[in-house]
């Protein structure tokens, strides 16, 4: 009888089987809907390790007991009072009296005291079900639950996937291979697309590594071209069992709109323009303070430029056209010493359509109208715009930047490679602090294979979002090492040269140092790194670890971005609003010497206080150099306070960059336009911004500038232009116009808020004496030039050690007795190559200036030859040195030397 049943037994077997891959496959097409949401309960206990959970807050009763529930198809309930049902069994948990490690102890400072058991158990298993801790009374009646964070306890298990070397796709000449990391999964299926607008043709299953939690498939063949998703079943805090349709966290390469991971090797020839390998960056950092930065976004960059073809506009190929107005403004700046243009983030992101992406029609307006704003927000969501942190993909370069998103990655390359031949290195905006998305959202990614891995959580379990959006958690292992591999990948794939990481502060010193090593390692020579040091949100001032910001970077070698002298050049700080937008004037602007009609309460004192951190600024911000103060003492700079912080913060020139202006904020014109007396000329206007390009020029430290600063960029006095269109982030290589006035910036994020803010901004805009003529536009932009060339032929500017900073460099004039409006650097040039000494000086005040400094009288100091033949006729005429006597004219910066 049995033996006649076996048969049909088989059979039943096998229809099961071909029904489920038919349903697989069906589930490959687009992802099932999602049940309603379940409100997650609060992960309020720790796993540590992969043998002990901690759990914050909870004190137990004589009598009482933690057990630790699990099931694997989800759908516990821990309702108090009852028993726990819907699970699959519970584990008993013992109490441990173990002291932690002095590593565990580091890594887990941030969360509560409470008492830790041990989980005697396979806890590996357990984690890929339901799991609650729960408080039980002797009976079973739950007193209380709590779900449990896992980070801990998969980077313990699953330590050995750090070491992986290949996850995503990998196309070799007879076979494919695929791996993606998800411990937690409980089944991954690869489901293959033959092209990426073909449908899902074969759910293929994948094998689990259980010493990596690595999950692979091999292939046979080169499947280079073809598209590819993972289908996850796996838990999820809000939806239990889910089967997740996910794209490839490391995929180089995606369809429109990134529904699809191509599967790509970035080495095939298909995939190089001619001459990519061949291709190589100018030669001309040798030290991170030669860098001198222009931060640049790519659809700004050409989008107005008639002079480009129109389907290059707002592309990567525009970077190709040489003779185009913008390509002509970078080669000329590169010829005057620029070394490196930063991108804004190219890494594929989810905020712009790829295809099919709305342009807004925008009425003429008056210059204070609301209808521009009208007209550019109403399609805000699906234009083409955004500044691009918002990341989806890590890996791959941004799709609505090429002509076609199947050709992301020879036209990316085709940029760099542009770039390199008009003498300049490309640099990247790299935002690793957040994602776009989480949780099932169906732009999420990461939280989506490992729930509740990737994302920095707080002590209830939600994610963390002090950066603006869904916080990443770089101190996990493998966070870590997405981070890094991606990096890696940027320099060895697409010659990136230099990195700026954004809200870096969020990110441990550890993992960026280990960053810098591999992408050193990577390009065979040194990679410079810059970024956001801030110190804020959830990890401010160590709360969870070492952080990669400004006063916990020092002696790393990689570079923070100072506010010192920004702040102090500019008046107030970032996002102020109402009166203090005009009142806060600062030291380029007229702090207490030009007061505008709201400024008069600011004191010499605060003007004297500005003048000192100018010079912290010009000294790099560097710790140890001393500075004899306006109060008459001497100190260190690192002695010095800036808002309850030492004024000087690094230990090397090449840790600090300096800057008045970047893509955050108003443009240094906008907050020049508020700030500045309303009577100040034109002409006035662009002396000031030349001033602030000034400060930087002879800051010691890496050079900084935003893009259109030398040509007076203005967004309309938009203070967040991140989703303002393009309309608002125009640039003129023209230098016709630097789009003043074109209409009041959106509400989001400006003046909507408050009405006074609105009034000032309209009385300013209306006001036809602001806006530049085109003489000023191009002063601006050839005094820049100068600029650049004086600190690219002046080693002393750009000093790479303290020790050289300390010896060479004197703030003449700075005490007790100081005249603040004229700020001076001496730099001694003995033993080196050049001047014999260089004198920089920066007058802010709307007359002339004289320092007389006896000790020079005899000398023979003369204009920097750049300056001799400069674009600056008040400086070529006006600036002189006698007998020991140097004057500046008014709003001003000279630079004498000793030849």
């Amino acid at each position: 009888m049995t033996s006649r049943l076996a048969p049909l037994a088989l059979l039943v077997l096998a229809v099961q089987a071909q029904v489920a891959r038919a349903g697989d496959l069906q589930d490959c097409q687009a992802e099932p809907a999602l049940p309603s949401a379940a409100a997650p309960a609060p992960a309020q206990a720790y796993w540590l390790d992969a043998r002990t959970v901690q759990w914050p807050g909870l004190t137990l009763g004589a009598g009482e007991r933690v057990r630790l529930h699990h099931a694997r198809a989800g759908g516990l309930q821990a309702a108090p009072g009852a028993p726990v049902a819907g699970g699959d069994g519970a584990v008993a948990v013992l109490p441990s009296g173990a002291a932690l490690s002095p590593a565990q102890a580091a890594r887990w400072r941030f969360i509560g005291d409470g008492p830790r058991f041990t989980v005697e158990a396979d806890v590996a298993t357990l984690l890929r079900g339901q799991l609650l801790l729960v408080h039980e009374a002797a009976d079973g009646r739950v007193i209380a639950a709590t779900g449990l964070q896992t980070p801990g306890a998969l980077d313990d298990l699953y330590a050995a996937a750090e070491a992986v070397p290949d996850l995503g796709a990998h196309p070799g000449r007879t076979q494919t291979r695929f791996a993606v990391w998800a411990p937690t999964a409980q089944r991954v299926l690869l489901c293959r697309h033959a092209g990426p607008d073909a449908p899902a043709t074969a759910a293929e299953p994948m094998q689990r590594d259980p010493a990596t939690g690595v999950w692979r498939a091999t292939l046979p063949g080169n499947l280079g071209g073809q598209a590819y998703r993972y289908l996850v079943d796996v838990i999820t805090p809000t939806h239990g069992l889910q089967r997740n349709l996910v794209t490839d966290p490391y995929s180089v390469a995606l369809s429109a709109d990134s529904r699809l991971s191509l599967v790509a090797d970035l080495a095939s020839p298909a995939l190089k323009p001619p001459g990519w390998d061949r291709s190589r960056a100018p030669a001309r950092v040798k030290a991170a303070t030669d860098q001198l930065i222009y931060e640049l976004h790519v659809r700004d960059f050409s989008l107005s430029d008639p002079s480009v073809r129109p389907a290059w506009r707002g592309k990567y190929l525009a970077f190709t056209e040489p003779a185009s107005h913008g390509m002509r403004h970078l080669k000329a700046l590169a010829q005057a010493g620029l070394t490196d243009v930063h991108l804004l983030p190219v890494f594929d992101l989810a905020s712009v359509p790829e295809r099919g992406c709305k342009t807004p029609t925008v009425p003429a307006a008056p210059a204070d109208s609301e209808a521009q704003q009208a007209a550019v927000m109403a399609v805000a969501a699906d234009d083409c715009f955004n500044w691009g942190y918002d990341p989806w993909h890590f890996n791959a370069p941004e799709g609505s930047y090429a002509t076609d998103p199947l050709q992301r990655v020879v036209e990316f390359r085709r940029m760099v490679m542009a770039l390199h031949r008009a003498g300049l290195r490309v640099g990247m905006d790299m935002v690793y602090n957040h994602m776009a998305a989480a949780g099932q959202h169906p732009k999420s990614v990461l939280d989506r294979l490992v729930p509740g891995y990737y994302h920095r959580l707080n002590a209830r379990g939600e994610i963390e979002r002090s950066t603006c959006c869904d916080n990443t958690a770089t101190e996990h292992r493998m966070m870590a090492k997405l981070m890094i591999d991606s990096a890696a990948l940027w320099v060895r794939e697409y010659k990136i040269d230099s990195m700026r990481f954004d809200l870096m502060g969020h990110q441990p010193r550890e993992a960026m140092e280990r960053l810098q090593r591999r992408v050193d390692a990577e390009a065979g020579r040194p990679v410079q790194l810059l970024g956001e040091g801030w110190n804020f949100g959830e990890v401010a001032n160590g709360a969870r670890f070492v952080q990669a910001s400004q006063l916990s970077l020092n002696g790393s070698g990689i570079a923070s971005f100072s506010d010192r002298a920004r702040d102090a050049a500019r008046g107030g700080g970032a996002g102020e609003g109402g009166d203090a937008s005009v009142r806060n004037q600062g030291w380029l602007n007229g702090l207490a010497y030009a007061p505008n009609a709201l400024g008069g309460g600011r004191t010499r004192e605060d003007l004297l206080q500005a003048a000192d951190l100018i010079r912290v600024g010009l000294a790099g911000s560097l710790r140890d150099v001393t500075l004899t103060t306006w109060r008459g003492d001497t100190r260190r700079l690192s002695q010095l306070d800036y808002a309850g912080q030492p004024a000087g913060f690094v230990s090397q020139p090449g840790e600090v960059v300096n800057y008045v202006e970047n893509h955050d904020n108003q443009t240094l014109f906008d907050v020049n336009t508020l700030k500045l007396p309303r009577s100040t000329s034109r002409e006035d206007r662009a002396r000031v911004q030349m001033l602030g390009a000034a400060l930087v020029a002879f800051s010691q430290g890496v050079a900084y500038f935003h893009a259109g600063q030398d040509i007076l960029r203005s967004k309309s006095l938009d203070r967040n232009s991140y989703d303002s269109g393009d309309w608002f982030n125009r640039l003129d290589w023209t230098y016709q116009t630097n789009h003043f006035g074109t209409g009041l910036p959106p509400k989001q994020d400006n003046f909507g808020q408050d009405g006074r803010d609105w009034a000032l901004a309209r009385e300013r805009l209306a006001d036809a004496g602001i806006a530049p003529a085109p003489a000023e536009i191009a002063w601006s932009r050839d005094v820049f030039r100068d600029l650049l060339k004086i600190r690219a032929s002046t080693p002393l500017l750009r000093l790479s050690s303290a020790a050289e900073v300390q010896r060479r460099l004197s703030f003449p004039g700075s005490g007790p007795g100081q005249n603040p409006v004229l700020i001076a650097t001496r730099l001694d040039g003995s033993g080196m190559a050049g001047f014999q000494a260089v004198m920089t000086l920066i007058n802010v005040a709307p007359t002339p200036q004289a320092l007389a400094l006896p000790a020079e009288a005899g000398r023979r100091w003369v204009l920097h030859p750049v300056q001799r033949q400069g674009a600056d006729a008040r400086v070529r005429r006006e600036a002189r040195f006698a007998d020991g006597r140097f004057e500046v004219p008014a709003r001003s910066a000279a630079v004498f030397v000793l030849e």
